[in-house]
């Protein structure tokens, strides 16, 4: 063996080892930059108008994206990174992952440049929502992936058609695609790798249509090769054109359709210029629907062609250069060889977000708009949720002296109302606040006793009327004696209750029962040594003796000249005894209940109100319904919340300074409230009695109280709401916020117009904290602490009662 064999062997083994080692290395530097990239989810808001929007018009809002290309064209590095490890690029990606079937829209870029991203969107979609999201994957692990490379069929410089020469939105052709696949096991992507394309390249376009102009090549040609104008140029020098070769040259003239060729051609170079890679992928169960899915994105394409210009070519790939574009495609890598020259709005027309009316389904929108906190938010108090907006999270709180305005809650069931409430709640506790909290349905009231710290074990009263071992009273007609003015408020109140419990039949609550009432309930009251429950007021009309007894021990001349000269000298229908049992009748459902008569015949209440608002008690009511009936639970309900409404009312003997907070919590307020709601929202939070009410649906309120209620209320918190609402509430929050933003927006997110230093802010959106830690150990503790302190043997209720009828 020669000594040049030898040394072409060894040079031979140098160069493989050289050329493995850079393909290593490069292999590195593409894994270095694909790890140093950061992938964002990008949703807008569905366009929902109702009329078609002109071509123009569309056609104007798809151009914004050319703004994002333009800044885009600062995604640069230093000159020492470029050298490194290449220019660096950006990816741009419409994709639907093998398990789900939403189709979303990603943009990837390196590290430095994602704060610079999200700033570049927010500028030209205001309402865009920006994620930072993990990698997605559109391989079925089990199936068959299919894809191609998409270069340009002729020279860079002719431009292929773009979304100002195609009549409709390009998005539409290419996101059908992806609409079709099904939900598991079928996903496919499409991948354009782009980075700003070097600056000669525009001049070298310029000068290539400045030669075709005076002759000196020929459109379809294309700009010369550097080496071959070289030695045109020597020829040219050695042995120049004559002058008549030369005029020749000047006075050929373009046919129109290579002047109209020209034309595209300069335009191109009017926009900025991108480097892209494209790719199409396509995975399924079997090659054949792999196939099938990637043939339908190809033909996606064609709507971009240009017979004239330019249009794309598919180049289909397999074996080894298939895996090879899935690991680029997978890293996001740039390749120089596969690269194609397009211009921002031949870009725009590949990818922009779909920011017009896009029918396809499947779509991943924001299901609805999100604004940021106000600016001046106080930096203490009540702890509500947050707001994230733009990458920037703010604890949303709202100041005690706002919390007196009331806050107003509303949204369908398991959309993060209850939460909200035992986050409140639990802060209450926490903080030594005295709070009441009513609970139609009783779960929620569960998890709040795990909420209570040791040190406030002996401020709770746990009110649950489904103990019947040891019911605790609650009296409506107890009142303060040393202000006998209560007398009338209770009357009104429990008239008021009554009307909203028979309120179904109208006629049943007419002018005779109330005269009957008001007359019976102010005689029982006007003596209460002598008797004074609900049981008492059926005796006064049914027992003559007893009302005897009562009459002769008022002071009340009104009323006595009441039973003496009309209720009892009154003949035909409205004689006593007919009228008896029409007013006696709403009273027997509850007094022969066996849980409500224990709790209703007590003649003294097992807690003081004014006391417990004083104090600063921990009030928790359960009144579910499945235990208790509806008609029951509203009572109880309604009678809790009036006698709350008299005790803070009865707060005059107290400057306002010294009067503590009293923060009363109603879940399904519509149940246990009666037209004195609108006295507790107008003159109540002088008192400090400080509401936080809450439901599900505006149709459930009376209109008067749905006028007191948005007359009043100082802050107000939407959750996701139904379409009837959604057109009421509007109003509400406009112009922020639309109603099919209140349709559409997510468990745990709701809109609030909040006070703010007694001023009501612009809405904004908000995220409710998950609800904290139960420790249930205390629970059981704290029911027994309660029921043994507060509550009464049944034995013992029942024997007053039967010592009251003997």
């Amino acid at each position: 063996m020669t000594f040049i064999t030898i040394f072409f062997i060894i040079l031979g083994i140098l160069a493989f080892g050289f050329f493995w080692m850079l393909k290593k290395i490069t292999r590195r530097d593409e894994i270095w930059r694909s790890l140093n990239l950061r992938l964002f989810l990008v949703r807008l808001p569905k366009d929902i108008r109702k009329e078609e929007m002109s071509q123009e018009h569309a056609r104007e809002k798809i151009s914004v994206m050319e703004n994002v290309y333009a800044n885009l064209m600062s995604v640069h590095d230093s000159w020492w990174n470029t050298f490194a490890y290449g220019k660096p690029a950006f990816a741009l990606e419409i994709t639907t992952p093998h398990i789900g079937e939403e189709i979303s829209f990603y943009a990837a870029v390196p590290k430095r440049f994602a704060e610079s991203l999200e700033k570049i969107i927010h500028a030209n979609f205001s309402s865009a929502s920006i994620e930072q999201v993990k990698d997605y994957n559109i391989f079925n692990p089990e199936g068959v992936t299919a894809a191609s490379e998409v270069k340009l069929m002729r020279k860079f410089f002719f431009p292929v058609k773009t979304y100002r020469e195609i009549s409709t939105d390009p998005l539409r052709s290419v996101t059908n695609v992806f609409s079709k696949l099904a939900r598991e096991g079928e996903g496919a992507s499409f991948q354009i790798v782009a980075r700003p394309a070097p600056g000669g390249l525009k001049l070298k376009i310029h000068s290539f249509a400045k030669e075709v102009q005076e002759g000196r090549a020929k459109i379809r040609s294309g700009p010369r090769n550097k080496i071959i104008g070289f030695f045109e140029m020597m020829r040219e020098t050695i042995s120049p054109p004559s002058p008549q070769q030369e005029e020749a040259k000047k006075m050929k003239k373009l046919t129109q359709g290579e002047e109209e060729l020209l034309k595209k051609v300069e335009a191109k170079t009017q926009k900025n210029l991108f480097e892209a890679n494209i790719r199409l992928l396509a995975s399924a169960k079997d090659e054949k629907r792999a196939s099938e899915i990637l043939r339908n994105l190809e033909s996606a394409l064609a709507q971009f062609a240009d017979p004239t210009s330019n249009e794309f070519a598919i180049n289909r790939v397999s074996g080894s250069s298939l895996k090879e574009l899935i690991y680029k495609f997978s890293f996001r890598v740039f390749d120089e060889s596969k690269k194609m020259i397009l211009n921002s709005e031949e870009m725009t027309g590949l990818f922009h977000f779909p920011n017009i009316m896009l029918e396809t389904p499947k779509v991943e929108f924001l299901k609805a708009k999100e604004a940021s906190a106000p600016a001046n938010l106080p930096s203490s108090g009540m702890v509500l949720g947050f707001n994230f907006f733009r990458g920037i999270s703010s604890e949303i709180k709202l100041q005690k002296e706002d919390r007196r305005r009331h806050i107003y809650t509303v949204g369908q069931t398991g959309t993060g109302k209850s939460v909200l409430l035992k986050n409140m709640i639990r802060q209450d506790i926490e903080s030594g606040e005295g709070t009441c909290f009513i609970d139609p349905h009783g779960d929620t009231v569960e998890e709040i006793l795990g909420y209570i710290p040791e040190n406030r074990l002996d401020d709770v009263i746990y009110f649950n009327p489904a103990d019947t071992a040891r019911p605790l009273g609650l009296n409506m007609l107890e009142y303060d004696q040393r202000f006998p003015e209560q007398k009338t408020m209770v009357v009104n109140e429990l008239f008021s209750i009554f009307q909203k419990l028979y309120g179904a039949i109208p006629e049943s609550m007419g002018p005779m029962f109330e005269q009957y009432f008001r007359n019976s309930t102010l005689l029982v009251m006007d003596n209460p040594e002598s008797g004074n429950t609900l049981m008492e007021i059926s005796r006064v009309l049914s027992d003559s003796s007893f009302r005897e007894l009562k009459l002769s021990r008022t002071s009340n001349i009104i009323v006595k000249t009441f039973w003496e000269q009309i209720a009892e000298k009154a003949g035909g229908e409205s004689a006593l005894a007919n009228i008896v049992p029409y007013v006696t009748s709403k009273f027997d459902t509850f007094l022969a209940n066996e849980i409500m008569r224990p709790i209703i015949v007590q003649e003294k209440s097992a807690f003081n109100f004014r006391e417990v608002m004083d104090s600063k008690k921990i009030l928790l009511i359960n009144l579910s319904k499945g235990r208790l009936g509806e008609l029951n639970s509203s009572l109880l309900g309604l009678i809790l919340v009036g006698k709350l409404l008299i005790a803070s009312l009865s707060r005059t003997d107290v400057p306002e300074e010294s009067r503590s907070d009293f923060y009363l919590y109603l879940d399904e307020f519509q149940n246990v409230t009666t037209p004195s709601i609108a006295t507790i929202l107008s003159e109540a939070r002088k008192y400090r009695l400080d509401l936080v009410i809450s439901h599900q649906f505006i149709g459930q309120l009376e209109e008067n109280i749905k006028k007191a209620v948005f007359g009043n209320v100082g802050s107000m918190i939407a959750f996701r709401i139904g379409s009837d609402d959604a057109e009421f509430m509007e109003k509400q929050f406009q112009p922020v916020f639309s109603g099919h933003d209140l349709l559409n927006i997510d468990n745990f997110n709701c809109y609030a117009k909040l006070l703010i230093n007694g001023k009501t802010s612009e809405p904004f959106s908000m995220k409710t904290y998950p609800s904290g830690q139960i420790f249930r150990e205390n629970v059981e503790k704290i029911k027994e602490l309660s029921r043994l302190k507060y509550g009464k043997p049944r034995e013992e209720v029942e024997e007053e009662i039967i010592k009251k009828h003997s």
